[in-house]
């Protein structure tokens, strides 16, 4: 049996509505796992939640030597350095893990370089499941992005980290790993739970999250195309190819939920969701777009212009650099420059979506 896997958790609130629950689930965790929280919340922040956590967990700032624009891949390498255990936990703050999924993740880091396993909300509020519809097509496609993953410390030193420079960090860490000869187990029954995001919050990442389709080139161009041939088929009056479509849609979300014995987390409801959601998606990719011709989106206090790197880009920096090398610990400065136009903006949270006011947001 493996031993207890360490636990990162990247932090950056600008209050603390949910301090006594998070609390709770840390003191959960501290049974199951060394947990270590990389906290670069404002300094009044910080200093309750080092009085509330003293003794309980590892309890520190992001090290400002990184100078990563993504201040969650900032948290994600502090932790990761800072890590005893050769099998690590990363999970954004409305994550919540139990035991078994814990273990599961832990045992299968066994055999993999990189878990992805796959998030649900509970509860779930009517935007929670416009946003599962999301993680229903992708299911249904492959496997959704999740707020967390489960990785072999010595892969993730081996390949120097990853860009702390890109919007969609999860896809960023998912290719780097791939490019670097990693493996990656991608187990469609292991659910974790999710916090939802306050609707307000749920309105605000709509073009945020549009942007990191910027990273997937076909389907950037499949999503741009939908409004215009929408436009042109309610012009000229033809509704019986718009409902046909929809329901392809809303079968092929359906399809993601069945998967893997999905239908014990994913309501039914979600699936009707799907039209609704690439509509919606479609709408704003145009904004998206528009964002990166003016130098990229805003987040967290900076303008990002890179959403994720391809693979191409990734295997010729992993060759340039060479695993181990001192230009693989630290990729981007030494081996190809990440971005340009960085912008300051007022600061932000940048993890996950959490079901609290002015939480931080979530991978597309």
């Amino acid at each position: 049996m493996p031993g207890e896997p360490d636990y990162v958790l990247p932090l950056r609130w600008e209050d603390d509505a949910g301090l006594d629950e998070l609390t709770g689930y840390l003191r959960f965790l501290t049974r199951h796992a060394r947990v270590i929280v990389v906290d670069g919340s404002p300094p009044a922040l910080y200093a309750r939640h080092a009085r509330r956590w003293r003794g309980l967990v590892t309890h520190v700032r992001p090290d400002p030597a990184l100078g990563h624009a993504n201040g969650k891949v900032a948290g994600v390498t502090t932790g990761l350095r800072l890590a005893r255990a050769e099998r690590v936990v990363i999970a954004d703050d409305d994550v919540r893990y139990d035991r078994a999924a814990l273990a599961a993740v832990t045992a299968l880091l066994g055999r993999a370089d990189l878990v992805r396993p796959q998030n649900h909300f509970a509860p779930t509020p009517w935007h929670a499941l416009w946003d599962t519809s999301r993680t229903l097509l992708n299911r249904s496609l492959g496997a959704d992005y999740p707020g967390t993953f489960g990785i072999r410390r010595a892969f993730f030193e081996k390949m120097g980290g990853y860009d702390g420079d890109v919007l969609f960090e999860n896809l960023e860490l998912i290719r780097t790993v791939r490019a670097h000869g990693g493996t990656e187990a991608r187990p469609l029954g292991l659910y974790v739970r999710r916090l939802p995001p306050e609707a307000a919050r749920f309105w605000g990442q709509r073009v945020r999250q549009a942007y990191d389709d910027l990273a997937q080139p076909l389907r950037l161009v499949t999503f741009l195309a939908v409004l215009p041939a929408v436009a042109a088929l309610v012009r000229r009056r033809r509704y019986a190819p718009l409902a046909a479509g929809a329901m392809v849609t809303v079968a092929l979300a359906e399809t993601g939920r069945r998967r893997a014995g999905g239908r014990r987390v994913f309501p039914w409801t979600a699936s009707l969701f799907a039209p609704v959601w690439v509509l919606e998606r479609a709408v704003c990719v145009w904004p998206a777009v528009a964002a990166a011709l003016r130098g990229g989106v805003r987040y967290a206090g900076r303008r990002l212009l890179v959403a994720a790197h391809s693979g191409r880009t990734l295997r010729r920096r992993a060759q340039l650099c060479g695993s181990g090398s001192p230009a693989a610990r630290n990729p981007i400065a030494l081996c190809e420059p990440s971005q340009n136009g960085l912008v300051a903006e007022a600061p932000q949270r940048h993890s996950a979506t959490v079901a609290r006011p002015g939480s931080m947001t979530a991978p597309s």
